[in-house]
């Protein structure tokens, strides 16, 4: 891309050096506006956990089938992944996510309307198809606008839309729910994408020279920062797709994030379950309120694991240490009595599911090159988030299959367990060697590539 030249010199085609501190506009416009969009995305795996203990056998659905229904979504995910990284890269992130933002907020509409079983799991497919090309991107996106040491930050805050999408719509969609039918709730949940295309299309640019709104000192900034970023990492594969996604550390994050959102969704999809289990069969609303309560811890502790992550460069650590946690808090939910015990178990898994978003997402931009790390992004968000269709499926099933949800959360444990030993043993950082930087930027110690986090 323009603005990340590819020459040993990381101050070509900028401009001098400005004085004082650096402009940060980049994180007023940039980041809420992706935020926005997303946390609308994500509504849609919301709404469906919300939805499923309230659809009343309208579907005949047993506890596999709603299982079968949430992850079914994500089978659809994977198909655009790779697809829409390398449009984002080579045409426009902006375009590319524009027209996914419309074709799933038809989608989501379209999920309402729907009379059987079948066309509930298809209409699940085919909102997942859509979705699934929006993640990597606008992580693309992101690249071009925050360099490396800003990246788990910029990360996590606009992946703060997850929990916060959970805090906000939760409730609202328990709320919709207690005045609508479930299948009018789904549709008017759909409304709200299209209407944020027309922002979408008006605020946001593919890079900072295409952006009215900053100013020349932090554009040099940046041109400066991501070229000096891009000169320090070791060349891989030949500069290849193939010989980038073959490396053995993109192959360890594609396991190690698979394993974590088998837990994260097979606990996220079945939470609204279990509170309205500690509520006693509560209302809609009432459970919905009290959803949102363990994303809002999520929230704060994700986005002060990624400010933990980009002030120590301690990557694996953000990533594994909050995942233990989470492993021994899932267990313990499972033996406790009390609803008290139990609800605060539940926000500690959900802030160490969450936790490691943004230090994990910065890590294949540490690894690969601006030309490569598209493909690798989006081979790593599709693969690993079939985890997403395994969780709730295995979790569902095996309530279904033994009469109790421990056995389910245990699996989720112990896949939890994997993701944390494969980020610890997988990606052990070697010797490093530090590259100049430009002036202001600074110096980036850079590994092997297959080891080159810390």
């Amino acid at each position: 891309m323009n603005d990340a030249p590819q020459t040993g010199d990381p101050t070509a085609g900028t401009a001098t050096a400005p004085s004082g501190p650096v402009p940060a506009q980049r994180w007023l416009y940039v980041i809420p506006v992706a935020a926005i969009m997303y946390m609308l995305a994500y509504l849609d795996r919301n709404n469906v956990s919300v939805v499923l203990p309230y659809m009343h056998g309208d579907l005949d659905l047993s506890n596999a089938d709603k299982g079968l229904a949430g992850g079914i979504f994500f089978l659809g995910y994977v198909f655009l992944q790779i697809p829409a990284a390398v449009l984002a890269q080579r045409w426009s992130a902006r375009k590319t996510v524009l027209i996914l933002m419309v074709a799933w907020g038809l989608s989501a509409v379209l999920s309402g309307l729907v009379q059987t079983r079948a066309q509930f799991y298809a209409a699940r497919f085919v909102l997942g198809f859509f979705e699934g090309g929006v993640w990597p991107a606008v992580l693309i996106l992101l690249a071009s606008w925050f360099p490396l040491r800003e990246r788990a930050r910029a990360n996590a805050l606009w992946m703060a839309c997850l929990p916060l999408s959970s805090v906000l719509m939760a409730p609202l969609s328990g709320w919709m729910l207690d005045h609508a039918s479930w299948r009018l709730v789904l549709v008017l949940q759909g409304v709200p994408p299209l209407l944020w295309a027309v922002v979408w299309w008006f605020a946001v640019s593919d890079r900072p020279a295409q952006a009215r709104w900053i100013s020349p000192a932090e554009a040099a900034h940046l041109a400066r920062a991501i070229a000096a970023d891009e000169a320090a990492k070791p060349a891989t594969g030949g500069g290849s797709y193939l010989g980038a996604v073959r490396q053995r550390s993109v192959l360890v994050l594609i396991g190690v994030y698979f394993f974590w959102i088998t837990g994260f969704y097979g606990f996220s999809l079945w939470l609204p379950a279990v509170i309205k289990e500690l509520t006693h069969n509560g209302s809609a609303t009432e459970v919905g309120l009290l959803t949102a309560v363990p994303f809002t811890v999520a929230l704060v502790v994700m986005i002060g694991n990624a400010v933990w992550s980009d002030r120590t460069g301690r990557r694996r650590q953000a990533v594994a240490i909050p995942l233990v946690v989470g492993i021994a808090a899932l267990l313990l939910g499972q033996v406790v009595h009390g609803a008290l015990p139990r609800m605060l178990l539940l926000c500690v898994t959900a802030a160490a599911v969450y936790a490691p978003y943004g230090p994990f997402w910065a890590i294949p931009g540490q690894l690969l090159r601006f030309e490569v790390v598209a493909v690798a992004m989006g081979l790593i968000n599709a693969l690993g988030n079939l985890g997403g269709f395994a969780g709730p499926y295995l979790v569902g099933w095996l309530t279904d299959a033994t009469g109790t949800s421990l056995t389910g959360f245990a699996v989720l444990a112990g896949f939890l367990a994997v993701a944390v030993i494969l980020v610890t043993l997988g990606l052990r950082p070697g010797p490093a060697r530090p590259h100049g930087g430009s002036a202001g930027t600074p110096k980036v110690a850079v590994n092997s590539p297959s080891d080159a986090v810390s």
